[in-house]
């Protein structure tokens, strides 16, 4: 099976030793992603902001992968407070509200207090 690493040039991809995404035959899983920006290595303080910045990244690492938000069969969500997860719920049906992907929310730590929540996505390619 071919398997290919997709970055994004976040710095801790090489400082954790992970890649943004992996592609294994049709497969793509991509990592846990927050709400960091990162050509500017910034993040918003507001939840809402995070998630959409989250998907944005989601975006392009499908799209390096040759997939999109349209293929994403599971999505799992990691909060600190899960009182912010129904916030973000606008958010989320605009990228999936159609796609309709099986999905978790978990309430728990993430590694910098400045992340408010944390996507992780898994997509099967449809066939060309």
């Amino acid at each position: 099976m071919n398997r290919k690493l997709i970055s994004s040039g976040s710095p801790f991809e090489q400082q954790i030793g992970y890649s943004r995404a992996v592609v294994a035959g049709d497969w793509v899983f991509v990592s846990g992603t927050t709400g960091f920006d990162y050509s500017s290595m910034t993040i918003a303080d507001d939840v809402v902001a995070q998630a959409e910045q989250c998907l944005k990244n989601i975006e392009a690492a499908l799209q390096q992968a040759g997939s999109s938000l349209q293929d994403v069969v599971r999505v799992n969500y990691v909060l600190p407070n899960g009182a912010d997860f129904e916030p973000c719920w606008p958010v989320l049906r605009q990228y999936f509200g159609a796609v309709r992907p099986a999905a978790m929310m978990i309430s728990a730590g993430l590694l910098d207090p400045r992340m408010k929540i944390e996507i992780e996505v898994t997509a099967l390619k449809r066939p060309a």
